[in-house]
């Protein structure tokens, strides 16, 4: 539960028990799908599991795989990872976090050698290229490294694998490092992988280091015993997903040796320097754009104040799959403290926008609750451009920055004033990244 955050119309859990994996997985948040009993039923020391972030199923064919974007990730029940797959010698269960841009290629290689699909996601089409490499190769480790080799875009992997010889686990990241994977240590209960360091905090491991780009990680019993980098940088110019930081990670994780609370912070105050505005308190937008905001006080020295309550039962609307779940969402998602923001000019801060969904309705209940003046302050550049690894824009009309200028937002969303970050101080935010930062939604090269 840890990483509810991203994803959330489906979860699973995938264990071994002898040389057989069993699982469970369902539509819903965590908390939905898993029941007390269900949990009992999963016991083993060697376990994998996801929660699932999907693209809508009505607009699935705007992505074409041969234009370099997602194959297709439908909230169906056979699209929930893991991923099953049952080959001559084994069985593997794969979570990945990521996109493929050559999804559509591998699957139709696939398909010549008689391998059936049962969904359509591309998750598929990888625990199945590695099942057919495992059979090629002398071990699942090999078999994982070949497969791996030829998937282009954007995945972090953990696999499964139940054979005669044991169980075992094998975690790899894409030569760019675009999505986050780091393992943890517990004495006594062995190794864990996971895509953010909180989710060791959660459950009592000790953070080790991240998963390098292009590396490969074997765990058996417990213990490391393969790690290497071993994959092809396929790109130039790439790096980590710049959203990990402004937007997708939680606030309490560390990714490739930089805090996401820091990072955020330092958008804010770099924010403030950049985008001054004469104004009487700051109020960030629950959640993500909270520690920006704290930020851009501080750095102000404009009070901070809670202008907006968040109702908890509501998920993250930037990852419901339809337009109309999102409007939804943001209708349920949020309420005013009329008290603290009535006769104010405020500073919103949020972290980003992308369709302009949440920011005008903001606007429009702070406008309602007697707010004096709204100026917004967004802590990320204006995101013009569609994303081939991961995050749910399918086209460029989708991206409100795309179609319209600086000042065409301000008026469209209702705001006095409205200033976003410039790359060059984003960039400085994160400074300590250990990694390239891919910044491609934001510019091209």
């Amino acid at each position: 539960m840890s990483v509810q955050h991203r994803g959330q119309e489906g979860a699973g859990i995938a264990v071994t028990l002898g040389n057989t994996i069993a699982r469970h997985k369902g539509r819903g948040f965590v908390s939905e799908v898993f029941s007390g009993d269900i949990l009992n039923g999963l016991k083993s020391r060697t376990a994998v599991g996801n929660c699932q972030y999907s693209l809508d199923s009505s607009e699935s064919d705007k992505y074409k795989p041969s234009s370099g974007h997602k194959y297709s990730g439908v909230a169906g029940r056979e699209n929930i990872q893991p991923i099953f797959t049952e080959y001559l010698t084994g069985r593997i269960a794969t979570v990945h976090n990521g996109s493929l841009t050559n999804a559509k290629e591998l699957k139709n290689k696939l398909m010549k050698y008689g391998i059936a699909f049962e969904g359509t996601s591309d998750s598929e089409i990888i625990s199945k290229l590695i099942a057919y490499y495992c059979t090629k190769e002398k071990s699942v480790l090999e078999g994982v490294k070949t497969a791996a080799e030829l998937l282009k875009g954007a995945f972090s992997l953990i696999v499964l694998s139940a054979e005669s010889g044991g169980s075992k686990l094998i975690a790899a990241r894409d030569s760019s490092g675009f999505r986050p994977l780091c393992i943890g240590r517990k004495d006594g209960c062995g190794i864990a992988v996971t895509s953010e360091s909180c989710a060791l905090d959660t459950c009592g491991f000790d953070f080790v280091r991240d998963i390098k780009p292009g590396e490969v990680v074997g765990i058996e019993n417990g213990e490391i015993t393969y790690e290497e980098v071993v994959l092809t940088p396929k790109l130039k110019n790439m790096g980590i997903c710049i959203f990990e930081y402004v937007y997708f990670a939680r606030p309490d994780s560390v990714m490739d040796e930089m805090g996401i609370f820091e990072a955020r912070v330092n958008m804010g105050r770099i924010l403030a320097r950049e985008n001054p505005v004469d104004a009487d308190v700051v109020c960030g937008v629950p959640d993500s754009g909270m520690e920006a905001a704290l930020g851009y006080s501080e750095e102000s020295g404009l009070k901070l104040i809670q202008g907006l309550m968040r109702n908890r039962y509501i998920g993250r609307s930037f990852i419901y799959p339809t337009q109309s779940q999102r409007e939804n969402a943001v209708k349920l998602k949020f309420n005013v403290l009329k008290s603290n923001v009535e006769g104010k000019r405020i500073v919103i801060v949020d972290d980003s926008i992308v369709r302009g969904t949440s920011t005008e309705k903001i606007l429009r209940l702070m406008k309602n609750a007697g707010a004096k003046e709204t100026h917004v302050r967004i802590s990320s550049p204006p995101a013009k451009y569609t994303c081939h690894y991961g995050i749910a824009t399918r086209s460029e009309e989708d991206l409100i920055a795309s179609r319209m200028s600086e000042e065409e937002i301000r008026v469209r969303i209702g705001a006095d004033s409205l200033k976003y970050i410039s790359i060059e101080g984003l960039k400085a935010a994160c400074g300590k990244c250990s990694l390239p930062l891919c910044k491609h939604c934001f510019e091209r090269d």
